[in-house]
């Protein structure tokens, strides 16, 4: 009898089962105890063609499953339109981990965390202003049942009980966090997963190791684990655990090999020693353990999110985390020290770790000014502007990532510097000013937020707005972009606004700048501008970094690909990373550079074939620069 045949005989029998023994505390597969060494991998955040290599690296470590999430923003970029393709093949990932023999622990939110883009939340919830994210509220409920109805049939062919590799299933995220502790949402969704994936399947949560997060985030008929990282007291965190679950297997959901970075922060760094030493710690105990991140990736585009400590912080665009397998999925000294670990408590697979992925360095490429960004509104807001009285949010506008462009007029004249101003917290996140096309400075949320200007009654003043990112964790995180308040002229309110959505990416991805005719435009002047060049490679399509000698802060796209923000000025973070498959191989690769505060004189970008993640160039700041 072949294996498909075996499978449907067990799956007749009801004895594929993955499940919970609260007398013998540990988990149950197929009968015979059970536990799980993880690592956690999202595949949004790795481009597919490199699915497999960083998958089977995982299987070779000797991890028997990986923990995913499900970034529900990822999936239905519109209220009703879903995207499940290429990239965002779920099924086609849950698949791959199923070929390579790896079990998974899923986490289909519909919050997530993961420092991504508004907690993997979509920003069109904020359409309706007053809405309560994360709670019993009636509109945010609707959005969840309707996203959880396409999601969740996807997900049940594969539980473990219907032939399938997904153990368990977490509702929601770190829930005991959150201000709301609303009982009735929990339960709610307790009833939607129930429902859309049958009564056997394992649900469980996931909550810092406090009583205070535990009391919140943890509801009866869902199993409570906790996460915490390397140097943790193990007795007070899986007491914690305890004090709600008496009896039932140990588990840390988020054990931290690393550490995420923020805009002008240091680069975060977890010693191989530590991470392997408290890992044996658990393993001893009999816990299960997930890693997390065992590799971090990249948040590419614009899914980076932010953090609310005193102050916004935006994450960076790598999410190498310091992780066992790095950035771009090679393996580190951690991971050989986790895997020494691992092979004390389980047998590890027979065959060599596979090697790091090559890389290339293709050198320096010239970049030659495009257009200034004033210059080309008609190809980049090609629905022309919305006429207001008072600016409007993104959220307003429905514009959910990227840009937006206000434009005004002086309503007098300003012949000495007056105090062009915004009210707190009313520039998110930041804004890029120019007057009469010539650029000023930035206003800042959380910074700087007032500039001198002078000037005539007429002359145009126009405000650049970008969003870096929605908060991902935080109190209450209903996160509006753009212009919240009104910008004041010496304490007198500006009125009368042009407000121009930009579609930066719709206009890249159709070939634009590179098929267009050039623009005449200010050579020399600052502010946000497009820079292009081209470069072929050697006959390969290897991995490469990208640096920025001189730049400022901006955006870059390759072959129409949104490879994230960079800012050298604040840091950490001097390169991106260039997945090889985003390159092309016996044509040009076409750059585009969007720069949003100054090129240098005689710009170029210089292609590395490693990473610079830990270098700071200006004080400790977001706002730096």
């Amino acid at each position: 009898m072949g294996l498909p045949g075996l499978v449907l005989l067990l799956l007749a029998a009801g004895l594929l089962r993955a499940q919970l023994d609260y007398k013998h505390d540990c988990f149950r597969r197929d009968g015979v105890p059970f536990r799980y060494v993880s690592g956690s991998i999202h595949y949004a955040r790795v481009p597919r063609p490199a699915w497999r290599d960083r998958l089977l690296k995982m299987y070779m470590s000797g991890l028997n499953a990986v923990q995913v999430y499900v970034p529900w923003n990822y999936h239905e970029p519109l209220p009703g339109v879903y995207d499940f393709a290429g990239d965002r093949d779920v099924e086609a990932f849950l698949d791959l981990t199923a070929e390579l023999g790896l079990l998974v622990i899923l986490r289909p939110g519909p919050y997530i965390c993961a420092e991504w883009e508004m907690g993997g939340l979509p920003a069109w919830l904020l359409w309706q202003s007053d809405i309560v994210l994360r709670s019993s509220d009636p509109a945010f409920l609707a959005a969840v049942d309707s996203w959880l109805h396409v999601l969740l049939p996807k997900i049940k062919p594969r539980l473990y009980q219907n032939g399938g590799n997904i153990i368990s299933v977490q509702v929601e995220n770190e829930y005991g966090s959150y201000y709301a502790c609303d009982y009735n949402y929990l339960r709610h969704l307790l009833g939607s997963f129930r429902a859309l994936l049958g009564g056997e399947v394992l649900l469980f949560t996931t909550d810092g190791a406090q009583a205070e997060e535990l009391r919140c985030g943890t509801l009866q008929g869902l199993y409570a684990t906790v996460d915490f990282g390397p140097g943790s007291n193990l007795t007070e965190a899986f007491g914690a655990q305890r004090g709600v679950e008496p009896r039932g297997p140990l588990v840390n959901s988020e054990y931290y090999t690393g550490w995420l970075d923020y805009w002008g922060g240091a680069h975060a760094s977890t010693s191989a020693t530590q991470v392997a030493r408290g890992l044996a710690d658990m393993l001893r105990l009999g816990a299960n353990v997930n890693m997390y991140m065992f590799h971090g990736g990249t948040n590419f585009a614009y899914w980076s999110g932010a953090d609310l400590k005193a102050q916004y912080k935006p994450v960076t665009t790598s999410y190498d985390y310091d992780a066992p397998l790095s950035e771009a999925g090679d393996p580190t000294e951690k991971l050989f020290a986790i895997r020494t670990v691992i092979s004390q408590f389980q047998p590890l697979p027979v065959g060599p770790m596979p090697p790091a992925t090559p890389k290339y360095a293709y050198g320096r490429v010239d970049l030659r000014k495009y257009a200034d960004l004033l210059d080309v509104l008609d190809v980049l807001s090609p629905s022309g502007p919305i006429r207001s009285q008072f600016p409007l949010t993104f959220e307003a506008i429905k514009q959910t990532h990227g840009f937006v462009l206000y434009h005004t007029q002086l309503p007098h004249d300003v012949p000495a510097p007056t105090p062009l101003s915004a009210p707190p917290h009313g520039v998110c996140d930041r804004g890029y000013v120019m007057l009469q096309k010539e650029y000023q400075g930035t206003l800042e949320r959380d910074g700087q937020s007032t500039l001198p200007v002078t000037g005539r009654a007429g002359d145009a003043l126009d405000v650049l707005l970008e969003n870096m990112g929605r908060l991902s964790f935080g109190a209450n995180f209903s996160d509006f972009k753009g212009l919240l308040g009104n910008l004041s002229l010496d304490s007198s309110p500006l009125s009368n606004w042009l407000i121009y959505p930009l579609a930066i990416d719709a206009a890249i991805q159709q070939g634009w700048p590179h098929a267009a005719l050039p623009q005449p435009s200010g050579r020399g002047r600052s502010g946000p501008a497009f820079y292009t060049g081209t470069f072929e490679t050697p006959g390969i399509a290897w991995d490469t970094f990208v640096k920025f000698p001189g730049w400022s802060k901006g955006q870059l796209w390759i072959n129409g690909f949104n490879l994230g923000r960079y800012w050298p000025r604040c840091g950490p973070q001097q390169t991106l990373f260039v997945p090889g498959s985003v390159l092309r191989v016996g044509c040009p690769n076409n750059i585009t550079v969007l720069e949003l505060e100054g090129a240098p004189p005689s710009p170029f970008l210089l292609f590395l074939d490693q990473p610079l993640l830990n270098s700071t160039l200006s004080p400790s700041t977001w706002t730096a620069g």
